[in-house]
């Protein structure tokens, strides 16, 4: 497993625990000597367990230099970040093509790599070609094995998939992967096998589909709130559709988090490339940027239109519950506009702190919910940490000097919210 970053380690976590031998390799010496004494550098329930467990069992080892374990390796996984390219939004490559470069010269007898990491479609073609020009005496096949994990319940997504996708045209590969993914198959998890290009364009079309679900409920809830209407009710109802489904109709401030913002912006990106725009997808992009600005102003609103000297607390900055992940998320753009306008902001989030402190400069951190509430004219809701589901709103409301709530999550009640005191203001109610 060429990457040990979330997707990579949960991988080779959950792969270890099937009973394969996995070796993860990673450039990072102070990340890969903290895995080898358990300890797992990111937040993501049960990892930590399971990582600790295989590696009692020595199925699992962590290694800084890729040449002693490819060798003997029957697959290679490519696992490394493809983050948003600066100035395109295209997909940045150059961790996988580096990787393909690395390993090259130490491949052995029949090897089939595949690529977990979000790639644009053509990406799988693209490594075959470099790796023929590299080691035309080379046995080995190309596959596409993007991962649908959800951030905070990844190893149960893991164990218990809605599918697993596999782009391939090769027969000694497909059997491979068909082994490796056994233990799952036995559970009646479907194993869809499909082209290399399929696969590589279902994971970014499954990302913008979501995505789209998130801007459409907040547009919804926008109309709810000019209309009267209740948007919690409104996705009950439109949910209960079996062509439309629950999942992703909760209104908030908008998609953040590794996949969704970057993913988004490849598909937009490749598909002008092939001259095939997709219009419905840049129009959700719009929506979700331009959705957490607003949020400022929602704020400001509540607030009585002026946020100069008010002491805010902003309660989680995580783009999602369990997780400390930070990439794009709503508090990386509200924060600085509410400090832009002249609040005093003190925040506190149960595990993202050390991710987003460098990213959110001036804010005071605090080390609770009530703590944080202390002489506070303002309380904002951003992430629905189930912490803050179980808050005492009446010793929140006692805590403060003012008794303005904005709940950005819809967590409370609003007859429970006013009965506690407070100046109540929600999504889409």
């Amino acid at each position: 497993m060429i990457g040990a970053g979330y997707v990579g380690l949960v991988s080779a976590a959950c792969f270890s625990e099937f009973g394969w031998t996995v070796t993860c390799v990673d450039k990072d010496a102070s990340k890969i000597e903290q895995l080898r004494k358990g300890s797992v550098p990111i937040y993501e329930p049960r990892l930590d367990e399971l990582l600790q467990r295989n590696l009692r069992m020595g199925r699992i080892d962590f290694a800084t230099e890729l040449a002693h374990s490819i060798g003997d390796a029957d697959l290679v996984f490519l696992a490394v970040g493809t983050p948003m390219r600066r100035g395109d939004g295209h997909a940045d490559l150059s961790f996988v093509f580096q990787a393909v470069e690395e390993l090259a010269p130490h491949l052995n007898g029949f090897t089939v790599i595949a690529t977990k990491s979000t790639v644009p479609v053509g990406t799988s073609r693209e490594i075959e070609r470099r790796l023929k020009a590299l080691r035309p005496d080379a046995d080995f096949a190309l596959c596409s094995n993007p991962e649908f994990l959800r951030e905070g319940s990844a190893i149960y997504d893991f164990m218990h998939p809605d599918r697993v996708l596999v782009g391939c045209d090769d027969e000694r590969a497909r059997a491979l992967m068909e082994r490796l993914y056994k233990p799952l198959t036995l559970r009646n998890a479907p194993v869809i096998f499909v082209s290399r290009e399929s696969a590589e364009l279902a994971k970014y079309a499954a990302n913008a589909f979501l995505a789209m679900k998130i801007s459409f409920i907040n547009e919804i809830a926008d109309l709810c709130e000019a209309a009267g209407a209740d948007v919690q009710e409104v996705a009950t109802a439109i949910g209960a559709d079996g062509r439309i489904g629950g999942k992703f109709l909760h209104p908030g401030p908008g998609y953040g988090g590794s996949c969704f913002p970057k993913d988004v912006a490849a598909l937009i990106r490749s598909a002008r490339e092939a001259r095939s725009p997709l219009s419905l997808i840049e129009q959700v992009q719009t929506v979700n940027s331009e959705r957490k600005i607003a949020m400022a102003g929602r704020i400001e609103r509540a607030a009585g239109g002026k946020l100069a000297g008010k002491s805010i607390v902003v309660l989680g900055v995580a783009f999602k519950p369990d997780t400390d992940d930070v990439r794009d998320a709503p508090s990386l753009v509200v924060i600085p506009m509410l400090q832009e306008r002249g609040a005093t902001v003190r925040v506190y989030d149960p595990h993202a702190r050390e991710n987003a402190e460098a990213l959110l400069p001036g804010v005071v951190w605090c080390k609770g919910a009530l703590e944080a509430a202390e002489q506070a004219d303002i309380v904002v809701v951003l992430t629905e940490w189930n912490e803050f589901r179980a808050l005492d709103l009446d010793a929140l409301k006692a805590s403060m000097r003012g008794n303005v709530l904005v709940d950005l999550r819809n967590v409370y009640l609003p007859a429970q919210a006013r009965a506690a005191g407070f100046t109540y203001t929600s999504i889409g109610r």
